[in-house]
């Protein structure tokens, strides 16, 4: 994960200090839109990130300076869940912990489109596709057995954005979200070898692979070239 990490952050640091100058504007603002797909589960109780998938949903909203980037906040939903059972001497004496949790996190996210993209004049340069990279910082409260905690998150990722009309989008995404606090699985999970950590070293990450719809507005003056 620490080298998934890595690679997402130098990408960003080279999409946010490449060249914009010549950066088109979106024809439109803002958009809102919402999406759905597979979560996982990576931490104490799991042994790969998709080996217990649940259910997750969002709904969000992005401010379109250009259209080369974004700003994108949004709520989502995961249903985790996982098993020590999967894991090879997890817990002493072949004690086997399982868990279902349900983790609710707000995000506010920037987003680095690869091209320029919308659609347009042809001098505009446009492209109806793109691929882009997102990263941000965000808060989840999870609820596991009757006791709930938050933490600090950390998402990042990538995806693919496609026009289907001028002002409706489809994307598709994959991220991960590490959380600053190990009780995604439940309290009984915490420090299971009683080492104390700083919390920038826990271990609980959850992954998203959604496919999401948007619908653009607050359309630009498209005669007087005004910049906001």
């Amino acid at each position: 994960m620490h080298a998934f990490l890595r690679s997402i952050l130098i990408l960003m640091l080279v999409a946010a200090t490449a060249p914009l100058a010549g950066a088109q504007e979106a024809p439109y603002r803002f958009d809102i839109g919402a999406g759905m797909g597979m979560n996982g589960y990576l931490g104490e109780a799991s042994s790969s990130m998709f080996k217990h998938p649940g259910f997750t949903a969002d709904a969000g909203m992005r401010y379109i300076p250009n259209a080369r980037m974004a700003f994108r906040g949004m709520l989502s939903l995961q249903n985790l869940s996982g098993s020590t059972a999967d894991i090879a001497n997890a817990l002493p004496d072949g004690a086997v912990y399982d868990f279902r949790s349900t983790v609710y996190a707000i995000d506010l996210r920037y987003e680095f489109n690869f091209f320029a993209y919308g659609i347009g004049e042809t001098y505009k340069r446009l492209r109806r596709w793109t691929p882009y990279l997102t990263i941000g910082a965000g808060l989840c409260v999870s609820s596991s057995g009757g006791n709930t905690s938050a933490a600090p998150t950390l998402p990042m990722g990538a995806g693919i954005k496609i026009k289907l009309r001028k002002r409706l989008n489809l994307n598709a995404e994959f991220t991960m979200a590490k959380a600053f606090g190990d009780k995604l699985d439940g309290p009984l999970l915490n420090d299971l070898n009683q080492i104390k950590t700083e919390f920038y070293k826990n271990t609980d990450w959850y992954p998203r692979l959604t496919v999401g719809i948007s619908y653009e507005f607050g359309e630009r003056c498209a005669t007087c070239h005004y910049v906001d």
